[in-house]
């Protein structure tokens, strides 16, 4: 895969060695990330902004790239993240393939891809490596950590591990994975690695594991939406050309043409072998791990989460989400409260599931400025 870094792309080197949760250390290793606004002389105006998956560090178009980033509507001056109060960062996860240190990058002690040799990653070691970002800027203490989908993960595990916040906003989140979430992300890593062009994650940009990373993107598509919504965009609508005779169960129906645009669209844009790292990072995320006393189940994630220190928080969630369903963000805002966090819990009808946050701005817009406002 080549790599596209936009031309605001920034990049903090982090401490080498870095050691990582699940044994070994990354030597090298660098973040990307962009910034907009200016941090106040006090730098008590920071806002972190931890991703899911796959976007990169453009959350928001910049003076240096007019390219609209993945959360456009919700970053800039006078948007519901005002950059003209704040000082936005946003961070290309650890493992990505975005201009962040991963499996796609160059190892600085062979001169070759990382590939499978890069050390297992967790959700915890994105959440320290944006920790000694943060701190590398200089800032003690952020007034709002963002986190989207994994990125509401991240930001748990930011505040688990020393990160200091007088706010957070954990939109679509999850204190930890669910065995659904869990088979489905299984799925799709088994589609990558039993495509032969993986070779074992010996891959290039001539021989490369599209159907895998096809297949994988649909199923991670059908989980992002919902049937409610499926159902609205396309029924039962037929395409209008006849099944050819030489593809007797090619695509019929409006809803595979729909799938397999997107996932064409998305196969040569990220990296297969960290999307397998990151995939595999969430399902290993557990909260509770972090309770006192020790434990696991319900009542240990709601005590792991119960340990975070914070003033405010704004836990949204989507009632149609099926891969971060709506139980989860509102354990996250429980385990909060019980921590002696002054929460609001925001519960959202919208039809269009977990993606609802980058798509149905007319709900979480007021929402998230009437939250950044106070």
């Amino acid at each position: 895969m080549t790599e596209f870094i936009p031309p605001a792309t920034r990049w903090f080197e982090l401490p080498s060695p870095f050691p990582m949760k699940r044994g070994g250390e990354l030597r090298g290793g660098r973040l990307a990330y962009e910034s907009w606004g200016r941090l106040s002389p006090e730098r008590d105006n920071a806002v972190l902004v931890l991703t899911g998956l796959s976007p990169s560090a453009h959350a928001a178009s910049h003076q240096d790239d007019p390219e609209p980033g993945w959360w456009e509507p919700m970053i800039g001056p006078g948007k519901p993240i005002d950059t003209d109060r704040w000082f936005v960062v946003c961070i290309n996860s650890l493992g990505s393939c975005r201009g962040s240190s991963g499996p796609a990058s160059i190892n600085p002690e062979t001169g070759q891809p990382w590939r499978l040799g890069f050390p297992e990653l967790s959700v915890e070691d994105g959440a320290r490596a944006a920790l000694a970002l943060v701190r590398g800027l200089g800032i003690d203490q952020l007034d709002t950590v963002v986190g989207c989908s994994m990125g509401g993960m991240t930001a748990i595990a930011y505040m688990l591990h020393g990160g200091r916040a007088r706010r957070m906003l954990n939109v679509c989140g999850a204190a930890h994975a669910l065995p659904f979430s869990i088979a489905v992300r299984s799925l799709q890593r088994e589609a990558i690695r039993l495509d032969p062009l993986w070779n074992g994650g010996d891959y290039s940009d001539s021989v490369y594991p599209e159907s895998g990373m096809r297949i994988a993107r649909k199923l991670g598509v059908l989980t992002y939406r919902s049937a409610i919504e499926w159902h609205g965009r396309f029924g039962r609508v037929r395409l209008d050309s006849e099944l050819r005779e030489d593809d007797p169960f090619g695509h019929e129906f409006q809803v595979e043409s729909y799938l397999e645009g997107h996932a064409r669209r998305f196969i040569r844009q990220f990296d297969p072998n960290c999307y397998l790292y990151l995939s595999r990072s969430m399902d290993w995320f557990d909260t509770a791990e972090y309770a006192p006393g020790g434990g696991e189940g319900e009542q240990a994630v709601l005590r792991g989460l119960a340990r975070i220190r914070l003033q405010q928080a704004l836990v949204i969630g989507v009632e149609t989400d099926i891969l971060f369903p709506i139980e989860q963000q509102a354990q996250i805002a429980e385990g909060l409260r019980r921590g002696g966090t002054e929460v609001h819990f925001a519960s959202l009808p919208s039809p269009q599931g977990h993606d609802a946050f980058l798509v149905d701005y007319p709900r979480f817009c007021p929402l998230i400025a009437d939250f950044m406002g106070g």
